[in-house]
C-alpha cells in the first residue's frame, strides 16, 4: 500500500484498444485454455494460505533501515503470535531501492537481502505461507518505464535474477509478487501500460522459472495494473496468464472499499447499499473471469483507506458491517485475503489488537457469517423523555437468540420485543439501564445470534451539541464545542452563493480528519489547514455539522488572510 498520499482507486475509462493489443502481443488462446491449464493444484495451495496478513511498512520501508516508518524490526515473538492469531500466510511487503546498487550491475546489498532471507526463514519454520515482492519501488523507479523502458527492464530483472538465485532451495510454502501495484507516468494511455505490466510479468516469470530447483514449481504471484478490479484490467491478467501456459500462476488484486464510505468523505457515512454494491461488483467480476476459470486469486491488501490515519475515521458500527461482509463475500467468492497492516491493528512489540472488536469481526468471518443491526448506536435526548428505540437486525442467515446486559440476559416480551428483523428496546428498559443519564453512553448491550459474533448496542443519553465563537489562523483554528454525548457523522460546507466549499468541492460533504475532525476529549471542532488552503478569501462558509443522533448544526467561517473567524 502506498500510504500518506496515496488514492487507491484508479476509476479509468475502458480502452479496448489495451485488450486488443496485449492479445495481439501474446497470440491467440483457445476457447478451452481455461479448462485445460487449470492448475488444481495452485487452487488448493492458495487456499491454504487463507487467511493472511501483511507486515507493512517495515521491510518495504523507502529509507535504508526497516524502521524508517516507524515500526520495530520484525521479531520472532511477531511471527510467534501472527501464527497464534490464525493467520495461514504472511505477505513480508519489500522496498529494494535504497538497497541496490546503480547500473549496470545493479547489486543488492547483501546485508538486506540476507536479513529479508532471515525473516522468510523464520515464518516458514513456522509452518507460515509467505510472499515477497518489490513494494514500493512501483512508485519509485519502476512507474518511469514508459520514459525508460531499458534502463528500468535492466534493474528489474537484475533484482529477480538475485532473488530467484538466492531463495530457489526455499520450500513451496514461499511465493513471489512481481511488483505491487503498478504504475506508470508519462505514458500515451491505459493500452501502453498494459503492455509494459505485461512484459514485466513475463520477465519475472521467465527469469524465475529458468532459475531451476523449487522456482521451477514456485507460485508465481501477477497484479493487474494498480492491482485493480476493473473488467479490463482483469480481462489484460487474464489473457495474458493465459497465454503462458504455466499452472503455477496466481492473479492478484487489492481492495480498499467504496472510496467515499473508505475515507468517510461526500457523505459516505454508512456502508450503505451503494458500499456493498462496489464491494460485490468488484468481487463477482474478479471471480467470473479468474477465479471461475481455473486461476487462483489473492485479494494482497484489504481494509479501509482511512486506516491510514487511524482506525476511527470510519464509524465503529459501519466499519464491522463492512469488514462482516467482505470476509463473507471474499470466503463465497474463493478468494484468499490479506489483511493491510501497517502497524495500525496488531501492536508490534505488544501483539495487542488495537481494535479487539474488529479483529473478532475478522476472525468469525474466516468461516461464517455475523449477525449485524442498522446501527450500534441508540441516543435518547436528556431534554425529553425516554422513549422505546427500535433498530433493524441483520441476521445475515443467522438468528436471533437473545439480549444481554453484561452477564443480565434481558427478557424477551418485557425488555425488548423482536418482530422479525425489528428489534425494539422498551421504554421502562431503557430507563432502567440509562440510570442517571449523563450524557455519553450509560449501558452497552451485547445482541447474539445463532453462529458468528455478537453485536454491541450502546446506549447513549446526548443533547444538541453547543458551538461556541472562534478566532483563530488557517494553520490552527477550532471551534469550542460541548459535545453533550452526541458524536459528529460529517460536515458540510458551502458558500453563501451554495456553492460547494473547501477540499473536493465536487461535494459540499467533506473529508473526515482531512478537512475536519472532532476532539471529544478537548471539547473542540478542528478545521484543518487543508481545509483553508481550498476556501476563497474574504468569503463567509456556512458549515453544517451532522451528528450520529440526527442534530444538525449551522455554523459560519471566515478567512481573511491567515486569519479565521468563526461565529454560531
Amino acid at each position: 500500500m502506498f500510504t500518506r498520499t496515496r488514492v487507491f482507486r484508479h476509476r479509468v475509462a475502458v480502452l479496448a484498444a489495451a485488450i486488443a493489443t496485449l492479445a495481439a502481443s501474446v497470440g491467440p488462446v483457445p476457447a478451452n485454455a481455461a479448462e485445460s491449464r487449470t492448475s488444481i493444484n495452485a487452487m488448493a495451495r492458495v487456499a491454504a494460505m487463507q487467511p493472511g496478513w501483511n507486515v507493512g511498512n517495515t521491510l518495504d520501508s523507502t529509507g535504508s533501515d526497516e524502521t524508517s516508518w516507524g515500526n520495530p524490526r520484525i521479531t520472532e515473538a511477531l511471527l510467534d503470535n501472527v501464527k497464534a492469531q490464525g493467520f495461514k500466510s504472511i505477505r513480508i511487503t519489500v522496498t529494494w531501492s535504497a538497497h541496490v546498487a546503480p547500473a549496470p550491475g545493479h547489486q543488492i546489498e547483501a546485508a538486506y537481502l540476507n536479513r529479508v532471507k532471515e525473516v522468510v526463514g523464520w515464518a516458514m519454520a513456522r509452518g507460515l505461507y509467505v510472499m515477497i515482492n518489490l513494494h514500493h519501488d512501483s512508485w519509485q523507479w519502476i512507474n518511469t518505464m514508459p520514459a525508460d523502458r531499458s534502463g528500468v527492464l535492466s534493474r528489474y530483472n537484475a533484482i529477480w535474477t538475485q532473488l530467484a538465485e538466492a531463495f530457489k532451495t526455499f520450500g513451496p510454502k514461499l511465493t513471489f509478487e512481481s511488483v505491487n501495484e503498478p504504475q506508470f507516468t508519462g505514458s500515451s494511455g491505459q493500452a501502453q501500460e498494459v503492455e509494459l505490466l505485461n512484459e514485466l510479468n513475463t520477465s519475472f516469470r521467465d527469469i524465475v522459472r529458468r532459475s531451476g530447483a523449487g522456482n521451477a514449481t514456485r507460485l508465481l504471484v501477477l497484479p493487474t495494473l494498480h492491482t485493480s478490479s476493473d473488467q479490463v484490467l482483469l480481462d489484460a491478467l487474464a489473457t495474458s496468464i493465459r497465454s503462458f501456459n504455466d499452472p503455477n500462476l496466481v492473479a492478484t488484486v487489492h481492495y480498499y472499499g467504496y472510496w467515499p464510505f473508505s475515507v468517510n468523505v461526500a457523505g459516505g457515512t454508512h456502508f450503505d447499499a451503494t458500499a456493498q454494491k462496489d464491494l460485490t461488483d468488484s468481487f463477482d467480476r474478479v471471480y467470473n473471469t479468474l477465479v471461475a476459470r481455473g486461476i487462483p486469486v489473492i485479494l494482497g491488501e484489504y481494509g479501509l483507506l482511512g486506516f491510514d490515519r487511524h482506525t476511527g475515521t470510519i464509524q465503529q458500527g459501519e466499519k464491522l458491517k463492512f469488514f462482516e461482509y467482505l470476509g463473507h463475500y471474499t470466503r463465497a467468492k474463493k478468494i484468499t485475503t490479506m489483511l493491510w497492516d501497517n502497524g495500525q491493528h496488531l501492536g508490534r512489540t505488544s501483539v495487542q489488537w488495537s481494535d479487539p472488536e474488529l479483529f473478532a469481526q475478522l476472525k468469525s468471518s474466516w468461516t461464517t457469517r455475523s449477525g449485524t443491526a442498522s446501527t450500534d448506536q441508540v441516543f435518547n435526548a436528556r431534554s425529553s423523555a425516554i422513549t422505546a428505540k427500535t433498530i433493524t437486525l441483520n441476521l445475515n442467515g443467522t438468528s436471533f437468540r437473545g439480549l444481554r446486559h453484561g452477564a443480565t440476559e434481558l427478557v424477551r416480551g418485557t425488555d425488548y420485543t423482536v418482530q422479525g428483523d425489528q428489534l425494539t428496546l422498551t421504554t421502562p428498559t431503557l430507563t432502567r439501564l440509562s440510570g442517571s443519564r449523563e450524557y455519553g453512553t450509560n449501558a452497552v448491550l451485547s445482541a447474539r445470534f445463532s453462529r458468528g459474533v455478537p453485536w454491541r448496542i450502546n446506549l447513549i443519553t446526548s443533547d444538541s451539541p453547543v458551538l461556541s465563537n472562534a478566532t483563530g489562523t488557517t494553520s490552527s483554528f477550532a471551534i469550542p464545542t460541548t459535545f453533550r454525548g452526541d458524536l459528529l457523522a460529517t460536515m458540510e460546507a458551502k458558500y453563501a452563493d451554495g456553492s460547494n466549499a473547501g477540499p473536493h468541492d465536487w461535494t459540499s460533504f467533506k473529508e473526515f480528519d482531512r478537512a475536519f475532525a472532532p476532539n471529544y476529549a478537548t471539547g473542540a471542532t478542528t478545521l484543518t489547514p487543508d481545509f483553508f488552503a481550498a476556501i476563497n478569501d474574504s468569503s463567509r462558509v456556512t458549515l453544517t455539522f451532522h451528528y450520529w443522533s440526527g442534530t444538525k448544526l449551522t455554523y459560519y467561517v471566515t478567512k481573511s488572510g491567515t486569519t479565521v473567524t468563526g461565529n454560531w
